[in-house]
């Protein structure tokens, strides 16, 4: 058994192994003899074969597993005593021989093998890094106010149809018709648009629905067919409006202050526009916070100056992904890729550095926040504990989910722990120029 390493430069080897004859026969013995032991021949009792019959038969299967695992072994001992931070897997040279799978042969395997940096830098009061305290201003108040009322408002009968409203129509043509049609003009196509706007109930509108509802499956909907049956259609159909409906924003009274923040919380103008100042602070506490991050990562990913073996990962990339990317594409998705990778890395480092680690109870409070967010986005707000811990039962039995979740928690952690240790140059701006910021 022979190894040679050649270290081009900080971060890649060129690695040869020369495995002769002699480094695996006994091995190959006894593989060819587990072949034995378990073959179940016809003629011959189980076991019982000959081992030139089970030569014949298995040898070049045995000769492959028995040169590979004896490849493998002399490999990652070798990554082992070099202490090498391997970064993807090791990949075959392009200079690697032709190879003859012949019992007997001396086998010669040459690898390219790349590693992550050593990554050391301090994390102190010396650094310093802005968080942003966003001002509450009575135009984003009155602006959310208006917001939250139009939230809780209800459609009514409207006159003239605008912008903004709804109508039951009648349609048909001569070959198809509809009773009852539901239409949001938002949804019409702004070319077809202004053929609505300002009519009334009885008012007739004639119109392409092709060019008017370019979704198939809502244009489908609509005329209530299948969307098979939308090409044998006539696209030419006359709406006859029934109703107006247009949308009307809640008033401000007791009705809809217990709607909003349930019975009895709010009772007067004055502790509406609180909330409502509650509510925005909230937000912008959480825009901070998030954009507090994304500067903790640029201020450590730069300091920590991580060099990559770029052409490497590249390699690695192509061959980890094989059918899925070809090298064009890499190249292009390549430098999110780094940027990312940077960031694990440093992340990686600063865990480290602070004592962190992810716990099973800090998996299983991301998943339940994670259940609780998505329930909130479907509008369902006060959803009972048990139903949220199934829920997130389930997103942890599926191991995309977890992997995020943990990446999720190491981010919060390392940002936590950076936040306590370094210095905050509290910045008060406006939610504009908040906006501004790249």
């Amino acid at each position: 058994m022979n190894i040679v390493k050649n270290q081009t430069d900080a971060l890649n080897y060129h690695v040869t192994i020369e495995i002769a004859a002699a480094d695996y026969a006994d091995a190959l013995r006894k593989r060819l003899n587990e072949y034995r032991r378990r073959a179940d021949i016809k003629g011959f009792r189980k076991g019982m074969a000959p081992l030139s019959l089970i030569q014949r038969l298995y040898g070049d299967q045995a000769l492959y597993e028995t040169v590979n695992s004896t490849l493998s072994d002399q490999l990652n001992g070798f990554i082992r005593d070099e202490k090498i931070r391997v970064v993807g897997e090791p990949l075959p040279s392009e200079d690697q021989p032709q190879l003859d799978w012949k019992a007997g042969a001396d086998f010669t395997f040459k690898f390219d093998i790349a590693q992550t940096p050593e990554i050391d830098f301090t994390v102190d009061k010396e650094d310093k890094l802005p968080y942003y305290e966003i001002n509450v201003t009575e135009a984003a108040k009155k602006a959310r106010k208006a917001q939250l009322l139009q939230q809780y408002g209800a459609l009514q009968e409207g006159e003239k149809v605008g912008e903004n409203d709804y109508i039951i129509a009648d349609i048909a043509n001569e070959g198809h018709s509809a009773e009852g049609v539901y239409v949001s003009i938002s949804n019409v196509a702004e070319i077809a648009r202004p053929l609505f706007i300002g009519k009334k109930a009885g008012d007739q509108v004639t119109l392409n629905v092709d060019e008017a509802f370019e979704n198939e499956t809502d244009r489908a909907s609509m005329l209530k067919v299948d969307k098979a049956r939308l090409a044998s259609l006539d696209p030419m159909f006359t709406f006859t409006i029934v109703n107006v409906k247009t949308f009307v924003a809640a008033e401000e009274n007791q009705e809809t202050y217990d709607k909003i923040f349930g019975e009895g919380v709010v009772t007067t103008s004055e502790q509406f526009d609180e909330k409502v100042a509650e509510r925005i602070r909230a937000d912008y506490t959480q825009e901070a916070n998030y954009r507090f991050g994304r500067d903790v990562q640029a201020y450590f990913v730069d300091k920590a100056a991580i060099e990559l073996p770029e052409a490497f990962l590249k390699r690695w990339l192509v061959s980890a992904n094989e059918g899925k990317f070809t090298a064009e594409q890499v190249d292009a998705e390549f430098p999110g890729f780094i940027k990312d990778f940077k960031w694990q890395l440093t992340r990686g480092y600063l865990m480290q550095k602070f004592g962190l680690k992810v716990e099973d109870h800090d998996l299983h409070e991301a998943a339940e926040a994670y259940v609780a967010y998505q329930y909130a986005m479907y509008g369902m707000g006060n959803v009972p504990q048990d139903l949220i811990h199934q829920a997130a039962h389930g997103v942890l039995e599926d191991e995309n989910q977890v992997r995020r979740l943990e990446e999720q928690v190491e981010d919060n952690k390392t940002i936590a722990a950076v936040r306590e240790a370094v210095t905050l140059q509290t910045k008060k701006i406006s939610e504009e120029k908040f906006r501004e910021l790249k």
